[in-house]
């Protein structure tokens, strides 16, 4: 066989797409901005991918021959910072108090918001509720 074979072209294409998918926003998230605080996720990505072919004859002495790729990716957070005012906080999600931390920062973000939709003039609950 001369030149390229289908393995090696599949693992060409495989690795030109794969290049394409690593950028910075794979280890820092986007930031979400929550009223006055901003939280920026950082993760971890894992990559792995293998490739192989072969070749042979069937019982009729025809020639064939196959090739296949693959690859998997794992995707998990570390941590998140927490921008709020002039204060930065690291939060590692690992840490079991961290995350019970970040939880209950969620009602007092939402009530930051309300507020600001009502000083918009949007949103307003129903009282009779």
């Amino acid at each position: 066989m001369e030149g390229k074979t289908p393995i090696n072209e599949s693992l060409e294409t495989l690795f030109s797409h794969l290049e394409k998918f690593l950028k910075t926003e794979t280890v820092i998230g986007e930031p979400i901005v929550v009223g006055e605080t901003t939280l920026i996720p950082i993760i971890t990505v894992a990559f792995g991918c293998g490739g192989g072919g072969g070749g042979g004859k069937d019982e009729k002495g025809n020639d064939g021959m196959g090739t296949g790729v693959g690859v998997g990716a794992k995707i998990s957070p570390d941590a998140i910072i927490v921008i709020k005012e002039d204060a930065v906080t690291m939060l590692p999600v690992k840490s079991r108090s961290n995350i019970e931390k970040l939880v209950s920062m969620v009602p007092e973000i939402v009530k930051k918001i309300k507020l600001k939709k009502e000083d918009k003039g949007c949103c307003t609950e129903d009282k009779n509720e």
